[in-house]
């Protein structure tokens, strides 16, 4: 499995874009592995594993982009001339490479204690009244976000112990071919942080793999894991 971390350059037009549109931010994460310059599908997303979440500094306002995936992503197509996607070099801290990929190895121990991050779309299927399919519908009480959270965990082998939510909004998405601005549809963003057991450290890998809930290709789903302090 590969993570890649991308510092983003705020000023660029295409990122504002994107990032108002995640969606055609997966349009362009695709652009790094072959298959990826020819279509973009849920098939797709599962072969390679393809999960990412944008985070925003909270003091810069510089927008960080984490890809995860299991094929090698190159991002050279990021760096050409006249591209600029990317925050400047001389704007970057010291030493920081940009983009960054590194390889990872995931192994869990059962009782292991992890923190974690999840930007996700919690919603609850409802039946349509003709029965042919049902919907989608987002879960806004903070107490109804939790339970969600806590059977989602559970499902991926592992026991939440502790959760906290925070920069819920609305996230516009084009999945079809919606164009005007009013006829995009809104899916509920969460960012949940916590502390999970180990309880099935196959199942967690798997999850960690698969990612958790729906709406995947706007940026819903990476689950990041690292050990607990204290």
């Amino acid at each position: 499995m590969y993570l890649s971390r991308l510092i983003l350059n705020p000023r660029s037009r295409q990122v504002r874009s994107e990032l108002a549109d995640p969606y055609e931010m997966h349009r362009t994460i695709w652009r790094a592995f072959p298959q990826g310059v020819f279509k973009v599908n849920r098939q797709d997303d599962a072969a390679a594993g393809v999960l990412f979440r944008v985070e925003v500094h909270p003091r810069t306002g510089v927008p960080t982009l984490l890809v995860q995936s299991r094929l090698k992503p190159n991002w050279s197509f990021l760096l050409g001339p006249g591209v600029n996607y990317l925050l400047p070099e001389d704007e970057l801290p010291l030493d920081v490479e940009n983009p960054a990929v590194k390889a990872v190895e995931v192994d869990f121990r059962t009782g292991q204690v992890l923190a974690f991050r999840l930007r996700a779309n919690p919603t609850v299927k409802k039946d349509r009244e003709d029965k042919k399919q049902g919907r989608r519908v987002g879960l806004f009480r903070e107490e109804d976000q939790l339970k969600w959270l806590e059977r989602k965990i559970g499902l991926a082998g592992g026991d939440l112990l502790s959760a906290r939510t925070s920069n819920e909004e609305n996230t516009k998405g084009m999945l079809f071919v919606e164009k005007e601005d009013g006829k995009r549809m809104r899916f509920l963003s969460v960012q949940f942080d916590g502390v999970l057991q180990v309880k099935d450290p196959a199942a967690l890998k798997q999850a960690l793999q698969a990612g958790i809930g729906s709406g995947k290709g706007l940026g819903f789903g990476l689950l990041s894991l690292a050990p607990a302090r204290g």
